[in-house]
């Protein structure tokens, strides 16, 4: 009768306190009584009666069924990722498969621990370690697995536009800190640790650090912002607001760097570049880029034969496409001829001056040789009369 009554007590402060039994890991041998098959009751009450025995017995049923649950788990998923043709799915099972094994590896170490009845201050600490261990295991794989999730997520097109192979580091940095910063919480959490002043102090620290560095911040996510917009590339040749023009060389998680015709490298913060209008000669359908050489000619000269000849000239410069083919507008009847306005397409943005220059120099020959005049603009003074003492001398 005894008996019955203290394990009525035992049975009922289990299930009154269930909560209080997981924090700290206690897995006792009574749950596992419970739900032990009648076939295999004699030999579990031989093994309670030896403690060592027990626990080896555990530890080595605890290393067959973690085997035994990884295998079963990679065969099953490993069909599952046959069927697709990417690796993601394959790598990340051998990833998770690790700690599966780990996991029940350390639940059966703690059975073993308590059948081992050592105290409860070593059964605590014992109990705590093993499940900081099962944590940790999860942590490293989580680590571990967001690296390929990511390379991942920058393959799929048209889905994940903000990350690409630019902005995974700043990513995989972000993530990392999220998962040490939860890791991290929940050991405080098992080793009976109040992790609330921390946080506040966290909190504080953050607000402060976020005041002094809030230029840096925001430099760093307009570089995020412009890397997943893609308004321009390394290579394209953009023009800003504030006069810059000139090849991009580098795309940063903080600035952009352009290198100007005159092979200077001017490097501008994003928080600037993304508060600013850009215009990307680069970008468009293609490449190429219009060019408008302005010209003026007398009135009086032919206006076709002028027409066909800016056309000729454009057409003999190396460099200026045959597709679209090169136009001629008259504009407007200037104050001292007639304003026309050659418009040709050129392979590079970088080859507009030079181009320029020579379409300038070939036009002006070109009108020479047929005669025909470049207006310019003429004053005539006339001189009412001299001042008195100025006049001169008859000889």
């Amino acid at each position: 009768m005894p008996e019955a009554i203290v394990k009525t007590q035992q049975t009922d402060t289990i299930t009154e306190a269930p909560v209080e039994s997981l924090t700290e890991g206690k897995i006792l041998l009574e749950d596992i009584d419970k739900i032990m098959p009648a076939v295999l009751r004699p030999y579990w009450e031989t093994l309670q009666e030896n403690n060592l025995l027990l626990a080896v017995a555990m530890l080595l049923v605890g290393i067959v069924l973690a085997k035994l649950v990884q295998w079963v788990f990679t065969k099953v998923f490993a069909r599952l990722a046959n069927k697709t043709s990417s690796e993601f799915d394959d790598r990340l099972i051998d990833l998770i498969a690790r700690p599966i094994f780990t996991t029940v590896l350390m639940i059966f170490l703690m059975i073993s621990a308590a059948a081992m009845q050592f105290s409860d201050s070593w059964d605590r600490a014992l109990y705590r370690l093993l499940i900081s261990i099962i944590v940790m295991t999860w942590t490293l794989t989580g680590l571990r697995s967001l690296g390929l999730l990511l390379d991942f997520l920058s393959h799929i097109k048209d889905h994940f536009t903000i990350i690409q192979e630019r902005t995974i580091p700043l990513f995989n940095i972000v993530f990392k800190i999220l998962i040490v910063a939860a890791s991290a919480y929940i050991l405080l959490l098992i080793w009976g640790i109040d992790p609330t002043a921390w946080l506040a102090s966290a909190g504080i620290i953050g607000v402060a650090v976020g005041f002094a560095a809030k230029d840096t911040l925001a430099n760093l996510f307009s570089g995020v912002f412009i890397i997943a917009d893609a308004p321009y590339k390394i290579g394209d040749y953009i023009n800003l607001d504030s006069g810059e023009r000139g090849k991009v060389t580098h795309v940063g998680l903080r600035s952009t760097r352009l290198l100007t015709r005159d092979d200077i490298e001017v490097t501008i913060p994003n928080a600037v570049i993304g508060n600013t209008k850009i215009v990307n000669e680069s970008g468009g359908p293609w490449e190429k880029e219009r060019i408008r050489i302005k010209v003026a000619v007398a009135y009086g000269s032919d206006v076709d034969q002028v027409c066909e000849l800016l056309k000729q000239v454009a057409s003999e410069v190396e460099h200026i496409v045959k597709q679209p083919p090169p136009r001629v507008r008259l504009r407007s009847f200037g104050s001292s001829g007639l304003d026309f306005e050659l418009l040709c397409w050129i392979d590079l943005p970088v080859l507009r001056g030079r181009l320029s220059h020579l379409l300038y120099m070939a036009i002006y020959k070109r009108l020479q040789q047929e005669g025909i005049e470049i207006p310019y603009t003429k004053t005539d003074v006339y001189i009412k009369e001299l001042p008195q003492g100025l006049e001169s001398d008859e000889p």
